[in-house]
């Protein structure tokens, strides 16, 4: 009798672990590849995991596999990443959205939820991302704030054509602005809320990350400099420039930096307001403020 579809993913997950990755991640990705190679949906896999696989289907899942076992990473295999509960097309210019980074749009909600509205460009308040690259941030405020208009800069041509294919999938095409630039360079402002992901993984730490990251994302999406706070530090002192006063900043930053960060901010005039902690409670997202808030 021909295998059926729980014993094709039974036995992937057991390749995957034994390729060294975790095996709850293992689990997930076998079953994630199963439906990539089928085009089905969770409700139809789990109707029909129990019968004989398709005709073909053997010979397509074990190709994904056999990729993943190599260390691709799934958003490089599938093409896609799930991110605030949209599905954002991602390749080898851009990072894949991380669910860490959803608490910068939770913070950047919560800040403009307690801000006057400020009138900015064409009476509209002003929102940027800067690094967008899939653009999922920009995305996001675009469609939680539909009165704001939004710029997203990012300096990869390949990353602001990714970016803006997403816009258009979730129908905000016509409210963001994509700019190749760096960081906030020809961003006039005044900016209600700058938001980023920015690189913040030190140069010499890069040789040991997992091969998914190391391999198949871009370097300039990873590398933030010596301590990783190269690009931290600039946005840190171009901000106050852009912001309007009572802007907000909302950046990302990685494990064992929050001392660091701490320290750029005593030399900031920007307010610090909070840090804000991920689910396994490390530091993870800054929160400041130009001055002036109201």
């Amino acid at each position: 009798m021909s295998a059926t579809l729980r014993d094709l993913v039974l036995a992937a997950r057991a390749r995957l672990a034994a390729a060294g990755i975790e095996a709850n991640e293992a689990a997930m990705d076998a079953a994630l590849l199963a439906r990539h190679a089928l085009g089905w949906d969770l409700a139809r896999f789990i109707a029909h995991e129990t019968e004989r696989a398709p005709e073909g289907i053997p010979a397509a899942f074990e190709s994904v596999v056999g990729r993943r076992e190599r260390r691709e990473p799934m958003s490089a295999i599938t093409g896609r990443r799930e991110f605030w509960g949209l599905e954002f097309e991602v390749g080898p210019d851009v990072l894949a959205p991380r669910p860490e980074t959803e608490i910068v749009v939770e913070e950047a909600l919560a800040c403009l939820a307690q801000t006057r509205p400020d009138p900015g460009p064409a009476g509209r308040p002003l929102l940027v991302d800067v690094g967008t690259g899939s653009g999922c941030l920009a995305v996001c405020l675009a469609r939680e704030c539909p009165g704001a208009k939004v710029i997203a800069t990012d300096v990869s041509p390949g990353a602001l054509a990714i970016a803006a294919r997403n816009a258009q999938r979730h129908g905000v095409a016509g409210r963001i602005e994509f700019r190749r630039t760096s960081l906030l360079d020809g961003v006039g402002g005044p900016a209600t809320l700058v938001v980023s992901n920015p690189p913040y993984i030190a140069t010499g730490d890069i040789a040991g990350l997992p091969p998914e990251v190391r391999v198949w994302e871009p370097l300039e999406a990873l590398d933030g400099g010596p301590d990783g706070l190269d690009i931290v530090r600039a946005l840190l002192a171009d901000a106050p420039h852009v912001l309007a006063p009572g802007g907000w900043l909302i950046m990302e930053f990685g494990y064992g930096q929050r001392a660091g960060v701490e320290d750029l901010m005593r030399k900031s005039p920007l307010e610090f307001v909070r840090f804000t902690n991920d689910l396994r409670e490390i530091p993870r997202t800054l929160v400041a403020r130009a001055p002036g808030g109201r």
